[in-house]
């Protein structure tokens, strides 16, 4: 037994972590599932960060009003409409994902993408345009 596993072992290939983003040659499909894996880290290490700048609350009310005058600086509503492609990107891929996995659109799954993403370009560029229009 412990020589079947040992050569099940031997068997599989040892993959390199670059190996989940690496998109070379491949097609739309690879390309979706490596930006889904990069979004999915953007969005914890965005929560990591919330959490900590949500800490500032503990400092006092004039912690916290520097803060939002810090936020509605150039570079922060350029980061906001960062995590709204991340976040719109991630969640339509994974409807996508789930569409297909469950086998409602698997033969469609191409096609399904490009809707997808064309709907994800048209709620980011509203989102953008409602961000930049709440700073003046």
């Amino acid at each position: 037994m412990e020589q079947a596993q040992e050569s099940l072992s031997d068997v599989r290939p040892k993959r390199p972590l670059r190996a989940w983003f690496d998109v070379r040659g491949h097609n739309a499909g690879s390309w979706a599932f490596a930006l889904n894996r990069l979004t999915g880290i953007g969005l914890a290490a965005y929560l990591i960060i919330h959490l900590v700048v949500l800490s500032t609350l503990l400092q006092g009310e004039a912690a916290w009003d520097n803060f939002i005058t810090t936020a509605k600086t150039l570079p922060f509503l350029i980061l906001d409409v960062i995590l709204i492609v991340g976040l719109v990107f991630h969640g339509l891929n994974g409807v996508r994902v789930a569409l297909v996995g469950t086998g409602v659109a698997a033969d469609k799954q191409r096609t399904l993408f490009w809707v997808l993403m064309v709907i994800g370009v048209l709620i980011t560029v509203f989102a953008a345009v409602m961000v930049f229009a709440a700073e003046g």
